[in-house]
């Protein structure tokens, strides 16, 4: 179960990459084009397609590593993961209930069970 949780992280991840090329795909080429550097300071557009767009990867990292954590049988780095994952789903869904974020939240308990032992 924990695998699976921990997969469901890497699939959001890929999926807020996917989903931000698509929605902010007018931002990041306007940013590309002007040479990137720096050019996501003071255009709103592009400084929320660049946080939408760094999150997918952050996602992504958090997933993989929940993955060989629960091969590892390794709980402890499991409910680090998790309660950090809990805190930031909390907090999202919270600020935008209407979000993924409460896929966070399931997969936080999920993983903070396997950690304690409690999940398979």
């Amino acid at each position: 179960m924990a695998v699976v949780a921990a997969w469901i992280l890497v699939t959001l991840g890929v999926g807020h990459i996917v989903v931000g090329l698509v929605r902010f795909k007018k931002p990041l080429v306007q940013a590309m084009r002007a040479g990137f550097v720096g050019q996501f300071v003071d255009d709103r557009d592009r400084l929320t397609a660049f946080w939408f767009m760094i999150f997918g990867p952050l996602l992504v990292m958090s997933g993989h590593m929940e993955v060989h954590a629960a091969n590892a049988a390794d709980g402890e780095l499991l409910k680090i993961i998790g309660f950090y994952l809990l805190a930031i789903g909390a907090v999202g869904s919270l600020a935008l209930p209407k979000s993924p974020f409460w896929a966070g939240l399931v997969s936080a308990l999920i993983l903070i069970g396997a950690g304690y032992g409690w999940i398979s």
